[in-house]
């Protein structure tokens, strides 16, 4: 059985959801147009697609807006989230950034708020520089408390949180017992979560939707070599730190050859069954019934295409045995941290 939430007595999330960071254009993933956007949301929704995941951070808002112009005429026949930075997460601030989110996307209410990291000072400071905020940093009762004070207001449906651990959902919990979804990054090579916070999280009820399904394309077998990813998309622990030319922060080795070695694999099995080496990392994903729903990225209406035929596939018996044996090397080399672009002895995750 999924794990799952329902939106109402008859409808739960979809299986696949559209990331939405690239909309509205932005320094990260470049220009995007808004009837490419206007289309892969109209399409999403025909096709059943009901989850579109967005932040404030994602283009300094940029993301909302372009969403909400999307969304014109269908916005009940969709799951909106976005996220709030553990930066902002005092209770005047936070109530204010989800004031901001909702005039973003032109809506009255968001059906899920997460907290985007974890408030610890190695997160706020990935989203501030201001020293009284980092001396002084928000506090998880304040920041919970506030989130419930929204669902009460009706200006938020469901509570989620982003990047957390299990030692820090235990602490969130302890505040907010109503935390019902917990967005992680999870691939064939991401596999941190799988040791303490996937079965936490199942034993608890609470729904996992996983982020980074693709890797940043790195598992849509685009590149052949880690050459060939760009610097400001290889600074993840998986590549060496100095492939992230000045973007990387983890100072370690990665692991590169475990990594495309993986990737060679996966060409060939996807090769054999005649789907794109996409489509079977999202089917990977999808067979793993922890997932509630895997954010994938969709462009222009042609990758949305391929990322929907994803769920379509189902993988033959043996063959995510066979992967997963493959991919125990990344997980070797990387751990359980899942934490992937700090030092791993240096987590925001814990």
């Amino acid at each position: 059985m999924y794990m799952n939430i329902r939106i109402n007595k008859d409808r739960v999330l979809s299986r696949i959801g559209i990331g939405c960071w690239a909309f509205g254009g932005g320094e990260y993933w470049g220009e995007q147009n808004q009837k490419d956007v206007d289309a892969v949301v109209r399409m999403a929704v025909e096709r059943g697609i009901n989850v579109f995941d967005t932040a404030r951070m994602y283009n300094n808002g940029a993301s909302e807006v372009s969403l909400g112009k999307a969304l014109k005429g269908i916005r009940d026949r969709a799951f909106v989230i976005s996220k709030v930075s553990p930066a902002r997460a005092y209770r005047k601030t936070l109530k204010e950034e989800c004031e901001i989110s909702l005039k973003n996307l032109d809506m009255d209410h968001l059906d899920l708020y997460m907290m985007h990291w974890p408030i610890n000072p190695l997160g706020i400071k990935h989203f501030t520089d201001d020293p009284e905020i980092i001396a002084h940093p928000p506090g998880t009762e304040e920041a919970f408390a506030a989130l419930m004070e929204l669902k009460k207001e009706g200006k938020i449906l469901h509570i989620g949180v982003s990047n957390y651990g299990v030692t820090q959902l235990k602490e969130a919990a302890g505040v907010c017992p109503e935390i019902e979804v917990n967005e992680m990054p999870y691939n064939i090579i991401s596999r941190a979560i799988e040791a303490e916070i996937m079965p936490y999280c199942a034993e608890r009820g609470i729904a996992i939707i996983s982020s980074m399904t693709l890797q940043q394309g790195v598992l849509a077998g685009i590149y052949k070599t880690a050459a060939d990813v760009p610097p400001h998309q290889a600074h993840s622990r998986h590549f060496a730190q100095e492939r992230g030319k000045g973007t990387s922060r983890h100072y370690e080795n990665g692991a590169e050859e475990e990594v495309f070695r993986t990737l060679a694999l996966l060409r060939e099995i996807a090769a054999d069954l005649g789907v794109s080496v996409a489509q079977l990392s999202v089917a990977w994903v999808l067979a793993n019934p922890l997932v509630a729903s895997a954010l994938i990225g969709s462009r222009n209406e042609a990758e949305l295409e391929d990322n929907i035929k994803a769920m379509e596939l189902k993988l033959p018996a043996g063959l995510a045995a066979k992967i997963n044996e493959v991919s125990q090397a990344v997980l070797d080399k990387l751990g359980n941290n899942p934490d992937y672009y700090e030092n791993s002895r240096e987590s925001r995750i814990y």
